[in-house]
């Protein structure tokens, strides 16, 4: 039977369908391109532009790249390559250059030869910079000659034009990123300087020069030793265990397999993967690989050198990894190159798990037959680790065996919630009893559950998980989480999906608050990687003038508001404990009007060395850091 059309209804005609034209599509969603609106988007268009000239790296047309950051909010990029093509192609009768910079999905990554291995995938990259620019300008050095096109908002604003003579070659984008769309907000220099250094370790001969006009910053990197000097840095203020890192490049079916490892005294695994340059932060199938052969092949070197006499005893995947620093970088057509989703953060390519596999394999079985020495003492570090493994085992079934870890038995301290959704339910590790107790009377007991801690809890830097299940306080924390720990790690058994660290604004807090992080980074990451972590915000003042009352995060917020007022009542919050339950759920407990920070990982490899810098064994490192890092400390007398 028809359904009969109100007359409300709007009509679905031809009138209806839009076919959006060259860039516009960009200009309407342009967070289907860049990810979002917002720094990290802006970023995406920097990183855009010098990923093309990386790839005329790759493809030996290159090998320097300069990135400037102008006072006014525009960006240069300059490289040494062949330069963009500028003859006119026939179909289109403009020249190659305006296609590239107007046209999505326009490019020489689709046909193949001109670049071999490329970072992108859909040749959208310069074409959506341009389009999210309010002024763009390329200059192309070419068979010996200068050309310019000027652009705004992706729309070519000027001829390709011949400006010159020049026996160089190369592209040099200037382009300044649209305040329409993105505001006020400038390129953050210290990211870039993170981002550029990677590129540098991961691409043999390049040089990256970043300048910023802004602050007179700038850096350059160049790395002879390439992924060896990776590793190097990973390991930066750490003991290893060998000399020198163990390193292989072969290539195999067309794939190009590049890695570098190197053991340290520590307890975490450090590895990063890299596909065509892009850094894969869930691994893929080159981690597989990877992994596969690195447990394979110390097992049977520990066998044939009888280092294991138990035959029913074999090093485990997790006994390889601790102490483990490694880059695996592989290079492939970009026709071929699969990943996972959009974000590429995982690689999907089947084939690659195989060729890595065995060319590491290969490769390390000939690397411990070789250096007999350093074969020796990684195995003693894999060996240690499989000791604690089997210690903490027994830690752990001792304390299942007691129903906890299961969730049988929830810790006495805790006062939990009477929600069983994870979704609508929080918990807040409370620093000292005196919090604790003015926590539970303000919650929201429906959603809100409170974890007291009982002082400072150990520093799991310097500890194997055996120790850290006998601590009292951290196993009372992993019991109330109730997703496990180590070997029994379920992530998705999390009980709470905002786990909120409150401690005090003083050194102690800072200090308390730090050892949790160190914990939640070694040993529970998903968490953090989850988007589950947080921490709390409390004042340190409370302002009163007659019935107004004001809270005040800092000294300096304090200050303007005081100015405002005339003799107000000052009080300085010196802890938690001072404030009373309903101040404490007034300012920091309640979801209305609460300041919380998400706990996030933007750069695994400076927040490892932080980590190790602050929290390990080693003092110079620390001392150095406290050192240069003095100044920006907030002193409270």
């Amino acid at each position: 039977m028809a359904r009969k059309q109100k007359s409300t209804t709007p009509t679905y005609g031809i009138e209806q369908i839009q076919v959006l034209e060259g860039l516009e599509p960009v200009h309407k969603r342009p967070g289907m391109y860049i990810g979002s609106t917002d720094q990290t988007g802006l970023h995406h268009l920097v990183t855009e532009i010098v990923n093309n000239s990386v790839d005329e790296v790759l493809a030996d047309r290159g090998d320097r790249i300069d990135v400037t950051f102008h006072k006014d909010g525009s960006v240069t990029v300059a490289d040494n390559g062949g330069g963009i093509p500028i003859e006119e192609i026939r179909r289109y009768k403009k020249s190659a250059l305006e296609i590239l910079m107007t046209k999505l999905h326009a490019g020489a990554k689709f046909g193949g030869g001109a670049y071999k291995v490329s970072g992108g995938l859909h040749g959208v990259g310069s074409s959506v910079v341009n389009a999210l620019s309010e002024s763009c300008k390329v200059e192309v050095k070419r068979k010996g000659k200068v050309y310019t096109q000027e652009y705004k908002r992706g729309e070519p604003t000027t001829e390709v034009k011949k400006t010159g003579t020049t026996p160089e070659t190369g592209t040099t984008t200037t382009f300044k990123p649209d305040r329409k769309v993105f505001g006020d907000l400038q390129p953050d220099f210290n990211f870039f300087k993170n981002q550029f250094r990677q590129y540098c370790y991961l691409t043999s001969g390049l040089t990256i020069h970043l300048y910023d006009e802004r602050s007179d910053d700038e850096a350059t990197f160049y790395f002879e030793g390439g992924l060896k000097s990776f590793v190097r840095a990973l390991n930066r203020h750490k003991k290893t265990v060998t000399a020198e890192p163990f390193y292989i490049h072969k290539e195999r079916n067309g794939i190009d397999v590049e890695v570098s490892l190197q053991y340290n005294d520590g307890f975490s695994e450090n590895v990063f993967c890299f596909a065509n340059n892009i850094l894969n932060t869930e691994g893929g199938t080159h981690l597989t690989g990877f992994r596969s052969a690195l447990t394979r092949s110390l097992n049977d070197y520990a066998a044939k050198q009888s280092i294991i006499k138990d035959n029913h005893s074999k090093l485990t995947g997790d006994d390889v990894r601790e102490g483990l620093a490694a880059i695996v970088s592989i290079k492939m057509d970009v026709q071929d190159l699969q990943f996972e989703g959009q974000t590429k953060a995982k690689l999907g390519n089947a084939e690659v798990r195989s060729i890595v596999d065995s060319a590491v394999r290969d490769a390390l079985d000939t690397y411990l037959e070789e250096n007999p020495s350093d074969a020796r003492n990684i195995l003693e570090k894999n060996i240690l680790a499989f000791k604690a493994r089997v210690a903490a085992r027994a830690a752990r079934e001792t304390v299942i065996r007691k129903g906890a870890l299961e969730g049988g038995t929830l810790p006495g301290k805790l006062a939990d919630c009477q929600e069983k959704d994870p979704a609508k339910a929080e918990l807040f590790i409370v620093e000292g009893p005196s919090a604790g107790g003015s926590a539970k009377q303000g919650r929201n007991r429906a959603t809100q559950a409170i974890l007291p801690l009982g002082g400072k809890i150990l520093n799991t830097e310097r500890h194997r998980l055996d120790k850290i299940l006998k601590f009292e306080e951290l196993k009372a924390l992993i019991i109330a989480l109730g997703m496990g720990i180590g070997e029994v790690l379920e992530p998705e058994k999390l009980r709470y999906h905002k786990v909120i660290v409150m401690t005090d604004a003083d050194v102690d807090g800072q200090h308390i608050m730090t050892l949790l992080l160190t914990f939640f980074y070694r040993h529970l990451r998903q968490v953090i990687e989850r988007g589950h972590l947080y921490i709390a915000m409390a004042p340190l003042f409370r302002i009163q003038k007659g019935k107004d009352v004001h809270y005040t995060y800092s000294d300096e917020e304090k200050d303007k508001l005081v100015k405002k007022l005339d003799s107000p009542t000052i009080q300085r919050f010196k802890g938690l404990g001072e404030m009373n339950p309903e101040q404490l759920w007034e300012t920091t407990m309640n979801p209305e009007t609460r300041i919380l920070k998400k706990v996030e990982i933007e750069d695994a490899a400076r927040a490892d060395e932080v980590f190790t810098t602050l929290m390990g064994a080693e003092v110079p490192p620390r001392k150095r850091f406290i050192q240069t890092h003095a100044k920006q400390a907030e002193v409270d007398i």
